[in-house]
């Protein structure tokens, strides 16, 4: 699941979105959380960036655009909106 604004603009006519998959980005999270209860300083955390990308494309809007995706890009898509 990618972050809900992306997924807005994606099923609101936008053509397509690659963005961080949140589901995951939240379960890093809680390791974080953990070692903070534990008593580590948050200011000593690393930073972690995103590991998980989704990628959402809108065929409606590709084609409203005269676009032609390639199959290829299609089969990568994580989600396809006919």
């Amino acid at each position: 699941m990618s972050s809900p604004a992306d997924i807005y603009m994606v099923t609101g006519g936008g053509l397509m979105s690659y963005a961080p998959n949140l589901v995951d980005q939240f379960r890093r999270a809680t390791g974080y959380v953990d070692r903070i209860l534990k008593g580590a300083k948050p200011g000593d955390l690393p930073v972690q960036n995103p590991t998980t990308f989704e990628l959402v494309i809108n065929l409606k809007t590709a084609k409203a655009l005269g676009l032609t995706m390639p199959p290829t890009l299609l089969a990568r898509a994580d989600e396809v909106i006919e």
